[in-house]
């Protein structure tokens, strides 16, 4: 049975078409079979051929979100994850540049706090979903629970007052929970999209040298950052159990690579842009007036100016 025509994954047909209507290039497939996390590759455009469809991609986005906003029918939900100095922040800042705040809900998602942590792993972020009409925007999110806590599996101590339950139950557990609360989101109206910016090693470290070397990026730098690069194997098994277990037709996963920030910043704004471009949208119609009502007004405001 379809998603379209009902059954346990059923999803609303535009939300569907959207999701599907995405450059699937970067795409995990649904169905578990990713046997690694992608490879970096070489962009297959240079920098000079690619600007102008960026800037493209970018301003048709502006456009797009004031129909979003206008029709309050969807929101979008877009989650940035990634490994530290793989570009997250300049990428929502570049890819989202001159689109009207108060269409956009931007949420950091730091170490929970303690308040956090003494409810369900997805309480703080459900707390800022975005409205109908928005775009909403989580630079990290839910899936730090089954990443950095899968790598460092003492954090759960924390979360269940110094009586975790087995981690290998618990993930599993986490993954259904993930995947039926986007399920819900989508049901709902909310076009899930999730990013996994994928910056290689060496990359990592040449970023990591430049934060050294000019004082005005050293405050983005911890020596923490250098530890958590030694454990690169863990995190890439668990980013590769997350893609399996998690990109879904309602909430697809982009691996995409983070080595050329630009190339990661236009492939993230296009396929934001296809997806909206998809959805239904339409400006509110204006409140039925006739002739002789518009008439009446409009010689009423030219009156106003004469006034002046």
């Amino acid at each position: 049975m379809s998603r379209r025509s009902g059954g346990a994954d059923w999803i609303p047909p535009a939300i569907d078409k959207a999701i599907e209507s995405t450059d699937s290039t970067f795409r995990i497939p649904y169905d578990g079979s990713l046997k690694s996390v992608p490879d970096q590759f070489v962009p297959p455009e240079p920098w000079e051929e690619s600007h102008p469809k960026a800037k493209k991609a970018r301003r048709k986005l502006r456009d797009l979100q004031s129909a979003l906003h206008a029709s309050r029918r969807f929101s979008v939900l877009t989650i940035f994850q990634a490994l530290d100095a793989a570009g997250k922040d300049g990428a929502i800042r570049e890819v989202f540049q001159g689109v009207n705040p108060s269409g956009l809900h931007v949420t950091s998602f730091k170490r929970p706090s303690l308040r956090e942590v003494s409810h369900d792993f997805l309480w703080r972020t459900t707390l800022t979903l975005p409205e109908d009409g928005q775009i909403g925007i989580f630079n990290r999110s839910y899936y730090e629970e089954v990443l950095v806590v899968r790598v460092h599996p003492e954090f759960l101590n924390a979360q269940y007052a110094g009586h975790p339950p087995d981690p290998e139950q618990l993930w599993q557990a986490r993954y259904r929970a993930i995947r039926e609360h986007e399920l819900h989101l989508a049901r709902s109206n909310t076009l899930v999209l999730k990013f996994w910016l994928n910056v290689s090693p060496a990359r990592q470290a040449k970023r990591f040298i430049e934060r050294l070397d000019h004082p005005e990026k050293l405050w983005k730098f911890s020596a923490g950052d250098v530890k958590e690069a030694r454990l690169r194997e863990a995190y890439d098994g668990a980013v590769l159990e997350m893609f399996n277990e998690t990109s879904r037709p309602w909430a697809p996963w982009f691996c995409i690579p983070a080595d050329e920030r630009w190339y990661t910043r236009w492939k993230i704004a296009e396929i934001i842009r296809l997806s909206i471009s998809a959805l239904p949208l339409r400006f509110p119609e204006m409140d039925s007036l006739s002739e002789a009502e518009i008439d009446d007004l409009r010689s009423e405001l030219r009156a106003r100016l004469d006034g002046d």
